[in-house]
């Protein structure tokens, strides 16, 4: 038979049918990106982002800059302390008048020169010079706000919207010159995230109902399937994501869109193997530059049979590709934002034990410790009736690649009956290998590619193979 070629390798998919699967897309692919497009890499590691003011779980990240467009602020919500570091390279400091409710989440919200900031159980605060926060008189107690049509937005605890006088984020009387007011987002639940997407104040319940708001009339989006953890919402040039029980979507202001088929069975299965559904109810999320990044919990997807432990899903909706994380401390909360010293795009994330780390760059560890990055995918050369004897094997990786290469062939999709063999060293970038008479025949061709150093990344830019069928008799 022609030879086959794969050099155009696409995301996990644990969706599609095995044997009408698109070649060169994977069923187990974790610690990888695609860079360049239809190549596979390394993904980068992490480093250590300032220090540990306390061994609290971090629970939220965010940042502001002011009006003069060179200071910057960072801000960390940990125990019952709001921190914050000038400049994101100060040591983090404990906030004036930065004491919160123990172990919440603190929102927050711009307008003009000031930062407004709630933890959904103390007084809603202010500042305006970074560093020290003021009660902010007759405002109501939130975690959730947006800045809409100069007005700062407050959800309230229950179901009712609040919004501040136009063009002051400090006044919030209701008589006088003074025009705050307030609305009811209606039907069941209580209040949750409130985002600003193709101009309408978009309000979202956490029974998974959304309005919107134009200033003027509040339109319900007949929408029950809103994000299920508020800490999810992220968004890139207009474009959001979230997610719910049933999966990440996508957002631009008309329907949400389901984008995870991919990965469906990491949400849920026929074994009931996937991640805890309480997970999905406060994990994190962030968009980095065009990709997705959000905590999903320790889970088992039945395609393959792989157990991740303290899963993080990446979708690059760039190239429509999922792959699955795994770091060294799993992420508790992220934050994505310029750093206005370098103009550079930064990534951050905290954990359970009260550390930040910055992500990408030129580390190639986490924070020091190895990890493993594995690629699966099979092939049925497009003729899964027949036997094959599989002949000859070439696979491309960048030079010094110091992964370890494996293929097995099989009559089956068993995992557990496979007989891996190596591929032996594939330093030079080329891996030729002729099929042993002992491990030719099969129905099915398995690759396995793994690496687990902690001193360099690797590239696999694909693989061409060549098998004689065995006639049927």
């Amino acid at each position: 038979m022609q030879p086959i070629r794969a050099i155009n390798l696409g995301g996990l998919d644990l969706y599609t049918n095995p044997l009408a699967r698109q070649r060169g897309t994977f069923t187990h692919l974790l610690n990888m990106v695609s860079d360049p497009y239809g190549a596979k890499v390394r993904r980068p590691g992490y480093i250590t982002y300032l220090g540990t003011p306390d061994t609290a779980k971090v629970n939220s990240l965010f940042s502001w800059t002011k009006d003069d467009g060179t200071t910057q602020f960072t801000y960390r919500a940990s125990g019952s302390a709001l921190y914050h570091s000038v400049q994101g390279t100060g040591a983090w400091t404990l906030s004036g008048n930065g004491t919160i409710t123990n172990g919440n989440h603190v929102g927050y919200a711009v307008l003009g020169n000031t930062l407004i900031v709630g933890d959904g159980a103390g007084s809603t605060r202010h500042t305006t010079n970074g560093t020290s926060f003021t009660n902010t008189t007759l405002a109501p107690i939130s975690e959730h706000f947006a800045q809409y049509q100069n007005r700062i937005y407050a959800a309230g605890t229950a179901s009712t919207l609040f919004y501040s006088t136009t063009g002051d984020a400090t006044n919030w009387n209701t008589s006088g010159t003074s025009d705050s007011s307030s609305l009811t987002i209606p039907d069941a639940g209580k209040n949750s995230k409130i985002f600003v997407c193709a101009d309408r104040l978009n309000a979202v319940k956490n029974s998974g109902r959304m309005f919107k708001w134009d200033g003027r009339d509040l339109t319900d989006t007949s929408i029950s399937t809103g994000p299920s953890s508020p800490y999810s919402i992220a968004s890139r040039d207009g474009f959001f994501m979230f997610t719910n029980r049933l999966g990440h979507y996508g957002y631009g202001g008309g329907r949400p869109e389901l984008l995870s088929n991919a990965i469906q069975r990491e949400f849920y299965n026929s074994s009931g193997s996937a991640v805890a559904g309480t997970a999905l109810d406060s994990n994190p999320a962030e968009m980095f530059r065009y990709q997705y990044i959000t905590s999903m919990g320790t889970l088992t997807e039945d395609y393959r049979g792989y157990t991740i432990n303290d899963a993080i899903a990446l979708f690059d909706f760039q190239k429509s590709h999922y792959y699955n994380f795994q770091f060294a401390n799993f992420p508790t909360a992220y934050h994505s934002y310029k750093d206005v010293v370098t103009g550079d795009d930064v990534l951050i994330f905290g954990d359970g034990n009260g550390q930040c780390y910055k992500y990408g760059g030129t580390a190639v560890s986490d924070n020091g410790s190895s990890f493993q990055s594995v690629m699966e995918l099979f092939d049925d050369y497009d003729t899964p009736e027949l036997e094959k004897d599989w002949r000859w094997f070439f696979g491309f990786f960048n030079p010094g690649c110091q992964a370890q290469v494996q293929i097995a062939t099989s009559n089956y999709f068993a995992k557990g009956e496979l007989k891996w063999r190596d591929l032996g060293d594939v330093s030079s970038g080329v891996a030729e290998f002729r099929f042993p008479d002992d491990a030719s025949r099969g129905r099915f061709l398995y690759l396995r590619i793994r690496d687990n150093s902690k001193n360099s990344r690797f590239s696999f830019y694909g693989y061409v193979c060549q098998a004689d069928a065995i006639p049927i008799k």
